[in-house]
């Protein structure tokens, strides 16, 4: 095992193209880190630096206590999972696993153990005389982690792994994934665009954007204390819904657009009153609205319901107040239709407000 360590690395393609900048976090000894973020935000091209497939333009890459920038990356002790999985067609899946080892010069005894071991990991000891055609996504897929376990590498690096399965085979994999790094402890960097998966497999998660980490932490708290609007946005599903208003003076404070007016909490009135009369961006997450309980004491607005989507333990309801749009989780058995007008609460205390300049939480 090893731990990894990008510092103040930069990357740029073409002289003006710059895919990272100056981004440093470390992958502490045995952990499962994940990297997310939307296409071109530059996690890939942080593995692909860490698998030695490309050279920084400027930084350092460390793996275990050495850097290895002029390391050529058949000695990093790498195993990387791609998401195209990356077969060969004309071999079985025990060839496919053991092929690495072959070039190695490993004895034929050790490949045939070490190939049965992971096989019996991934549960497909019954499909290594198979060949890839013979096989689905997901077999496929485990393959492809086999080929990785064999190799018995410092690191594991997965790039997008499950991006071409369906819905239920990801979530089947996310689990099989999970519990490989259980079993193996080894060092692994998972990069994804997918929230849900880099929630439910991180033991720390770093977000991306535009070629920067902006913030590391783990799940729940990136989700409730991200550093700014974008890893508010992104993090969360439905995503969190934003409003563009002001801070009108008063006790206590309330947030006000041209459609909606909510009441502060008092202990948030006293933090931000010198904002008073700023404009400010409003964050509040679909679970923050509801539908009115008798006596709540929660902020209420009127808004009409454009679309209700019932998900069976809970329903999700697409509003409209103005000309503002909100998203709505409700877990209640009954919900508005659509068309009709209706009153919704808001958990003000849930509410999360960002600088309308530099997006930056407050």
């Amino acid at each position: 095992m090893a731990r990894v360590l990008l510092e103040n690395v930069v990357k740029v393609y073409d002289k003006k193209v710059l895919a990272l900048d100056n981004v440093t976090f470390e992958i502490r000894d045995g952990e499962f880190f994940v990297l997310v973020g939307p296409s071109g935000c530059g996690k890939s091209t942080a593995m692909r630096l860490i698998a030695g497939l490309e050279d920084p333009t400027s930084g350092k890459v460390h793996i275990g206590d050495r850097v290895v920038n002029d390391v050529q990356p058949r000695d990093r002790d790498v195993a990387m999972v791609f998401q195209n999985y990356a077969l060969y067609p004309h071999m079985t899946a025990f060839d496919n696993m053991a092929f690495g080892l072959k070039l190695r010069k490993v004895a034929k005894s050790e490949i045939k153990t070490r190939v049965e071991a992971a096989a019996r990991i991934l549960n497909i000891e019954h499909l290594l005389e198979r060949k890839p055609k013979a096989l689905s996504g997901g077999e496929r897929q485990r393959v492809a982690v086999g080929r990785a376990i064999v190799r018995k590498p410092r690191v594991f690096l997965f790039d997008e792994p499950l991006s071409n399965l369906d819905a239920k085979l990801r979530a089947q994999m996310r689990a099989e994934i999970a519990r490989i790094h259980q079993r193996l402890q080894t060092t692994m960097l998972y990069v994804t665009h997918d929230q849900v998966e880099a929630m439910t497999l991180g033991e720390r998660i770093g977000v991306m954007f535009k070629g920067k980490l902006l913030q590391i932490a783990d799940a729940m708290t990136l989700y409730r204390q991200p550093m700014n609007k974008f890893v508010a946005g992104f993090i969360g599903s439905p995503p969190m819904n934003f409003l563009k208003g002001n801070l009108r003076a008063g006790e206590p404070l309330v947030f006000a657009d041209d459609s909606v007016a909510l009441r502060l909490s008092r202990e948030m009135s006293q933090r931000l009153g010198s904002r008073a009369g700023q404009p400010v961006v409003a964050g509040i997450r679909p679970e923050d609205i509801s539908l009115p309980q008798s006596g709540s004491p929660l902020p209420r607005i009127n808004a009409q319901v454009d679309v209700a989507e019932p998900m069976g333990s809970e329903t999700l309801v697409y509003l409209r107040v103005g000309s503002t749009s909100l998203t709505a989780k409700l877990v209640t058995p009954t919900y508005p239709r659509p068309g009709q007008t209706t009153e919704f609460c808001v958990n003000t205390e849930k509410l999360y407000l960002f600088d309308a300049q530099s997006e930056q939480t407050l």
